[in-house]
């Protein structure tokens, strides 16, 4: 995946790339997470990446997903479920849908979900 594109969200890179990757594991393990509407956009890209990568189903595809989700069990519902159900979609595995502002900071929040 590439690290350079996408927004910076206010962190240095690591702690940008970290975030991602564990929202990404959720959205991965739940199908749905609840963030602010500009992570829920990057989160969006790194997941249809992680998927398009999987259904290539070689060993370096293989090795992008292992990088990017360190999880087994995760890795093996991309593997057994998720490859499958998304086998003939081109793209666009995930959909964000916008919730409104937040109380406190009045930040913009949206809904990741797998589409079904």
């Amino acid at each position: 995946m590439n690290t350079h594109a996408g927004r910076k969200l206010g962190r240095p890179t690591g702690a940008r790339f970290a975030m991602i990757r564990n929202q990404a594991a959720s959205l991965l393990k739940h199908e749905q997470i609840r963030t602010t509407y500009a992570k829920a956009r990057e989160v969006s890209r790194f997941t249809d990446g992680i998927i398009a990568a999987a259904k290539k189903k070689t060993l370096p595809s293989l090795r992008v997903v292992a990088a990017a989700i360190p999880d087994r069990d995760i890795r093996k519902k991309i593997y057994d479920v998720l490859v499958p159900r998304y086998q003939a979609r081109p793209g666009g595995m995930t959909r964000v849908l916008r919730l409104g502002a937040r109380d406190g900071d009045n930040a913009q929040m949206a809904v990741v979900k797998l589409v079904s």
